[in-house]
């Protein structure tokens, strides 16, 4: 039958059959889910069977072998977390030749500046503090600036200065310590927050350095040095406890200047056994001359003790002009005498003069040298 001869059927009735031929057969389903597992399957025992039979896991891929260890071997804490060396494989691509070819052994590109003498060195519940070495040799000798001396100076005459007050500022002290000549003496206070750092640095730029000691004045407490401050009257042994806990706070000075201490340094039964320390650890005094009631000459001798003591405070009156004129003073007591002491504080205005002072002096035929070399003991 054509379609011209069949009778005729109206649209639903056309639809109506259409969806009962598309019942009568159903789609088939296509199982997605068990195929890609078992794909994934074959890929995880493929890369199994690879590992287990291929002697290289990398297949090849290019890489370098680093061992990491400490250049000089010193650190004990390291070696006994770490006995051997450690390898790590890197991607010659991530890591350049430079960074992967590095010797075990190698040693540090240079010699730190601020290294200290372990045989210099006693460690105390306070921290490490100045010794004399088995074989005698003294802080005061190791950490001296090498200088002329009034014995080597053929008749030049020499002047120190002494820069007090560092380490309680962190950027004055670093400004100073980048302004000042090295031939300069800097004398810390032990109670900055970052002595490490500023002690460190100064030593790097190749200053000589001083500890700040605080001893009682007459006016103690009203006018105070600080914690820890030595005091008359005070068994030795807690003075002395005192003493090595200020003593404690940084290393490589090569001896101590004392921060006010007319009342102490007066005393004999006080001030004995802090001279009489000193001199067993063979450490240096600088006396910053504020009190002629001082005894430091007489201890210091007895117990042979390097010591010096400041001629001039520079800058009691500190504004330019005067710092200027004190300079030139101290200019003319070293050309009579020989050599001559300056003390200054860390104020700015001093710094700056005192650099600009001693940008001149040469020409004027005086050589500044650290105050080591005017205190004898080298």
């Amino acid at each position: 039958m054509t379609d011209l001869s069949a009778p005729l059927v109206s649209r639903k009735a056309r639809k109506a059959r259409a969806a009962n031929a598309g019942a009568a057969t159903p789609r088939r389903h296509v199982p997605v889910t068990r195929i890609a597992i078992g794909l994934l399957a074959l890929i995880a025992l493929g890369a199994t069977a690879r590992i287990m039979l291929v002697d290289d896991p990398e297949g090849g891929r290019p890489s370098a072998t680093v061992d990491i260890a400490s250049a000089a071997g010193s650190n004990s804490v390291a070696g006994t977390v770490a006995p051997g060396p450690v390898s790590i494989t890197a991607d010659p691509e991530m890591f350049p030749a430079e960074m992967t070819d590095i010797p075990a052994e190698q040693d540090p590109p240079f010699a730190d500046p601020t290294a200290i003498d372990p045989d210099l060195v006693e460690e105390t519940e306070f921290g490490p503090i100045p010794r004399m070495s088995a074989t005698g040799e003294t802080p005061f000798a190791a950490y001296s600036r090498p200088s002329d001396t009034p014995a080597t100076a053929g008749g030049k005459p020499l002047v120190a200065i002494v820069v007090s007050g560092l380490g309680l500022n962190l950027e004055g002290t670093l400004e100073a310590i980048d302004k000042l000549p090295e031939d300069v003496t800097l004398a810390f206070a032990p109670y900055g927050k970052t002595l490490d750092r500023t002690v460190g640095a100064a030593r790097a730029e190749g200053h000589e350095i001083f500890l700040e000691v605080p001893l009682e004045p007459f006016d103690y407490p009203e006018n105070d040095p600080g914690p820890d401050t030595l005091l008359t009257g005070q068994a030795p042994r807690d003075n002395l406890g005192k003493l090595f806990s200020v003593m404690g706070r940084f290393s490589g000075y090569v001896g101590l200047i004392n921060n006010m201490g007319a009342r102490f340094t007066a005393s004999g039964a006080d001030f004995g056994p802090m001279m009489e320390e000193l001199g067993a650890r063979g450490l240096g005094y600088l006396d910053d001359g504020s009190s002629n009631r001082s005894l430091a000459p007489q201890l210091a001798g007895a117990n042979r003790v390097p010591f010096g003591r400041v001629d001039m405070m520079i800058d009691a009156n500190p504004a330019r002009g005067p710092i200027l004129a004190a300079l030139a003073a101290l200019e003319k007591q070293a050309r009579a005498n020989g050599s001559a002491i300056g003390i200054v504080s860390a104020l700015p205005v001093s710094v700056e003069a005192v650099s600009e002072w001693a940008a001149g002096l040469a020409e004027k035929g005086i050589e500044i040298v650290p105050a080591s070399a005017l205190m004898g003991g080298k």
